[in-house]
């Protein structure tokens, strides 16, 4: 029983100390969860993914392109091929040849020959039965002469109130005055482009995180002086206390260690706020709960920075290398390569454009067999030629207005660089200053504690006073405080020299 119990205890103790461990986190860590933290990182990459897409699309079009037509049709009169008149003359063709016969060999004329043969030859029977053949071959010629005309006629009715139509059409472009070479050109530089925008992007993050980061490492040490200050402060006082009641201190002494440790309280105060709000600003960077307490690694480092690397590099070779890193100046140069293609677009507009088609069409009512209540179609090849005649110069005002707009690109592209090389020549004396600093920075610090640990001793042998004491610690607390500000500017500067060159990854 005791066993489980003492069992049981631990497993509580282990729970309260996981629930209550702190988060410790890196510079590389805070840089890494603000990179995937960063909502307009994630927006980068949607329109790097949108400019793949269209150099994809882009390259279609040197491909033949595929397509399936169809149509209907309806039309309130059908197409004659024949004039109302020619359709009655074959609807009556048997009528009209028998009128003509008739003219020529009327019936009386044929009935006075019959009538003249001799009855030796043929009886009067047999030629009213004669007579009578030959009626009934005269009309049933004319009636089959008008079958034969209206049937005629009818195959010349197309029936085109109701039309359909179909195909398929291939197209393969094989000149079009280099557009498409320029198009598939302005897409690579497209991607290009959203790519440099999203390096931009992240330098920016990077920068934001590692200044916030510097700037919470910053205040946790001057938190920890102000602290340590506030403590030597409380201790002078103790003392001066004890001497005011053994009455080797005056009145006034104990009030003036009572003001600084009033002050020291209130700078211990202001500390601790603005540590807190840059917290809170770290962990809204990072993705994290603005409450969250979190631990960094640079925090517990007695010396923040050392000597920079950056520190030996000249204008001229860290603008050498800014000039192959920024992408800045990468979309700038961008820009001009798009203008460039853009007119080499426009200029396709006055050069021939050649296609080569085929494919196949078809219609309801179709023509190959006559006219025909049935869908019926042919294969077809050939070559298509477009070539511009005349446009009032639109493509010339068009092709103008592209280059002055890759004049005034280049122009922009020519600031920036100017501007730019002047950053880095600044980043680089910042770098150089930030590191001079902190060397007298450090020279300081040594004097500022000799000096203080003098002081103590003195106060102590009673040789001298508390007002020197009181001074020598606030050269030692802006000693301190010069030194933390001189490592951390050395760290800015690095980061600022880093984002100048377009190295910061």
């Amino acid at each position: 029983m005791k066993k489980l119990l003492a069992f049981s205890i631990w497993l509580l103790a282990f729970g309260s100390q996981t629930v209550t461990a702190q988060r410790i986190l890196s510079l590389d860590s805070c840089r890494a969860m603000a990179l995937r933290n960063n909502k307009q990182l994630s927006v980068s990459q949607v329109k790097q993914e949108i400019a793949r897409n269209l150099k994809k699309s882009a390259r279609t079009k040197y491909l033949p392109h595929v397509s399936a037509v169809g149509g209907y049709e309806y039309s309130s009169r059908s197409i004659s091929l024949l004039s109302e008149e020619q359709q009655f003359a074959l609807q009556h063709l048997g009528t009209g040849v028998m009128g003509e016969m008739k003219s020529t060999f009327d019936k009386t004329h044929f009935a006075s020959i019959i009538a003249q043969l001799p009855e030796a030859v043929i009886s009067a029977a047999q030629k009213t039965a004669l007579m009578q053949d030959f009626k009934l071959v005269e009309h049933d010629l004319e009636n089959g002469l008008n079958q034969k005309g209206s049937e005629i006629a009818e195959a010349f009715n197309t029936n085109t109130h109701h039309m359909f139509g179909g195909g398929i059409l291939v197209t393969q472009p094989v000149f079009m005055g280099g557009a498409i070479v320029a198009m598939n050109r302005l897409a690579d530089i497209g991607e290009q482009f959203a790519a440099n925008s999203a390096d931009i992007k992240r330098q920016s993050t990077l920068y934001h995180i590692d200044q916030t980061y510097w700037q919470v490492v910053s205040l946790c040490h001057k938190e920890r002086l102000a602290k340590s200050y506030l403590e030597v402060v409380r201790k002078l006082d103790s003392d001066v206390q004890r001497m005011i009641e053994e009455g080797v201190a005056t009145r006034s002494e104990g009030l003036s260690v009572s003001v600084k440790v009033n002050e020291a309280e209130m700078t211990l105060l202001k500390v601790e706020d603005g540590l807190t709000l840059s917290r809170m600003l770290l962990n809204q960077l990072c993705g994290l709960p603005v409450d969250e307490q979190v631990t960094l690694v640079d925090e517990s480092n007695e010396d923040i920075t050392g000597l920079s690397e950056q520190s030996g590099m000249t204008g001229a070779s860290a603008f050498a290398l800014a000039k192959d890193n920024r992408p800045e100046l990468k979309m700038l140069q961008n820009v001009v390569d798009m203008t460039r293609q853009t007119t080499n677009i426009l200029k396709a507009g006055n050069l021939p454009q050649v296609f080569a088609i085929g494919g196949w069409a078809g219609s309801n009512p179709s023509v190959y067999n006559g006219f025909e209540r049935k869908f019926k179609g042919a294969w077809n090849v050939g070559v298509m030629v477009r070539v511009p005649l005349w446009n009032w110069g639109d493509v010339m005002y068009k092709v103008r207005a592209s280059k002055s707009a890759t004049t005034l690109a280049s122009l922009e592209m020519e600031d920036a660089r100017e501007k730019i090389e002047l950053q880095v020549n600044q980043s680089v004396f910042h770098v150089s200053e930030a590191q001079k600093k902190l060397i007298q920075a450090q020279k300081n610090m040594k004097s500022a504690e000799e000096n203080l640990r003098t002081a103590n001793l003195g106060f102590q042998e009673g040789v001298i006073s508390s007002t020197t004491v009181m001074e020598a610690q606030t050269a030692w607390l802006q000693a301190q405080s010069q030194k933390i500000d001189a490592e951390i500017d050395v760290k800015l500067s690095e980061v600022n020299m880093q984002k100048a060159l377009g190295t910061l990854y």
